[in-house]
């Protein structure tokens, strides 16, 4: 029993280790994107396996714990908000995608980067408290869909990878 759950603690900690490593080498990413702080969302391959590996409320904790390790170590109160609202949107709506069965995990991931950015453009026009910024939606939701496929097709050879070594 105790070698069983210290395995799944072992491979909870190698996923926030992968998360948080892919969130450092976003930052040293420069994206000439249109909107500012545009990102990939490398960490979410992490989320994507483990929600599709082990379960949603296993996901769900290792994007929390990434999005505040992320935002203390990287990019602070203002970035946690954004992230928390992205992150918290596109969890859930991949939760219930994933559960409908209707779709594979790239159109999962799909879904979860559009509807990540829509949550982050939402709260940063509720915050400056500004509705111009929904001019950006546009280009969000093609950078969200176009990162959202890349995000899943990664994330679906990561775990291919994960069922050869049985983890």
């Amino acid at each position: 029993m105790r070698s069983r759950r210290a395995h799944r603690l072992a491979f909870y900690a190698l996923m926030l280790a992968l998360a948080m490593i892919f969130s450092y080498l976003e930052t040293l990413i420069p994206v000439p994107f249109f909107v500012p702080g545009m990102k990939l969302g490398l960490a979410n391959v992490v989320t994507m396996v483990v929600l599709y590996k082990i379960g949603a409320r296993e996901a769900a904790v290792i994007s929390l714990a990434r999005i505040c390790l992320s935002a203390l170590l990287f990019s602070g109160a203002f970035g946690l908000i954004y992230s928390l609202a992205g992150g918290a949107l596109s969890l859930a709506v991949m939760i219930l995608l994933k559960r409908s069965g209707r779709f594979g995990m790239t159109g999962v991931s799909v879904a979860g980067g559009v509807c990540h950015n829509f949550a982050q453009i939402g709260v940063a026009a509720l915050l400056l408290e500004t509705g111009a910024l929904l001019s950006y939606l546009p280009v969000l939701v093609v950078s969200g869909a176009v990162t959202g496929w890349l995000i899943g097709m990664l994330g679906g050879l990561l775990l291919s990878k994960l069922a050869r070594l049985h983890l």
